[in-house]
């Protein structure tokens, strides 16, 4: 995982405040107290299965006792009717952890199916699918971390990991070659090693930031296909490349087959539909 378990704790604590409050009033009312049953998470879409590790430390925070016993794995193909895992114990932890768990790994497993299937589109090329910062606040590290079950690259986590010099920063700082001599000595004044990321938006800008150099990857912003081969050749290696911008699942290959060496998707995180599994009494 690419977050620390103590991240996660405090992720999944604040999710059970917001959903049990002062208690399940339901199950109390309706359950006897000590009642033990058990239960199964079914596979009802086929996909890509992602959020299995999370789960389980759900299920054993909400109660420490819940025997969870996995069947299958993150990053598994799966199909309609097989059981990803079952889990014994409490009746009222069960129930209380059914939904929480069902939001993450549906969430999850929506996002690493989709990324699968990009990335398998354009198997036969360099390029590598990237994420985006376009994400759920408060749960970009999961949806990452699905991104990378589904066999996809992250982007940068946050803004604090990378300079990536966007057109709105291009713009701010009076163009491209200002941008990034002003970072550089950001870099060389703060004594901070990030990589920089410039993102260009025409032939010429691509041009200006070849002259300055100083990076490690060059964006190419909303291009259509000649543009995206005619930067490609002008970069000839010397930098990291990626396109970005108006690329969905039909076009991917095309952009994939210009040469670059990154595809960053924002859809994968911010536009999938939550794969359908549940959780059911045995």
């Amino acid at each position: 995982m690419n977050f620390t378990e103590q991240h996660l704790l405090n992720f999944i604590d604040l999710a059970i405040t917001e959903d049990i409050g002062d208690g399940d009033h339901t199950s109390l009312s309706t359950i006897p107290a000590g009642t033990q049953n058990k239960a199964q998470l079914l596979v009802k879409e086929s996909g890509i299965l992602a959020g299995v590790q999370v789960a389980n430390i759900i299920f054993h925070r909400i109660d420490s006792n819940l025997n969870v016993v996995n069947i299958l794995s993150d990053g598994d193909k799966i199909k309609v009717g097989e059981v990803v895992l079952t889990v014994s114990g409490s009746a009222h932890s069960i129930l209380k952890a059914e939904r929480l768990v069902l939001n993450i790994m549906q969430h999850m497993s929506a996002i690493a199916t989709a990324t699968n299937a990009i990335v398998q589109k354009v198997s036969h090329t360099k390029c590598k699918i990237l994420d985006t910062r376009k994400t759920t606040p408060g749960m970009r590290f999961l949806e990452k971390e699905a991104v990378l079950i589904g066999g996809g690259m992250n982007h940068r986590i946050g803004l604090y990991d990378m300079i990536l010099i966007k057109d709105n920063h291009v713009d701010y700082a009076g163009g491209i070659t200002a941008a990034l001599v002003n970072a550089k000595q950001y870099l060389k004044d703060t004594g901070r090693n990030l990589p920089i990321e410039i993102e260009t938006r025409n032939i010429d800008e691509v041009k200006e930031a070849i002259s300055e150099g100083g990076f490690k990857r060059i964006m190419f912003d909303n291009f259509n296909f000649d543009m995206i081969r005619e930067a490609v050749q002008l970069v000839n290696s010397k930098f990291e490349t990626e396109a970005s911008g108006g690329i969905t699942t039909e076009n991917v290959v095309q952009y994939a087959e210009c040469g670059v060496d990154h595809i960053s998707i924002g859809a994968l995180t911010h536009s999938v539909k939550a794969l359908d599994l549940s959780l059911k009494a045995v």
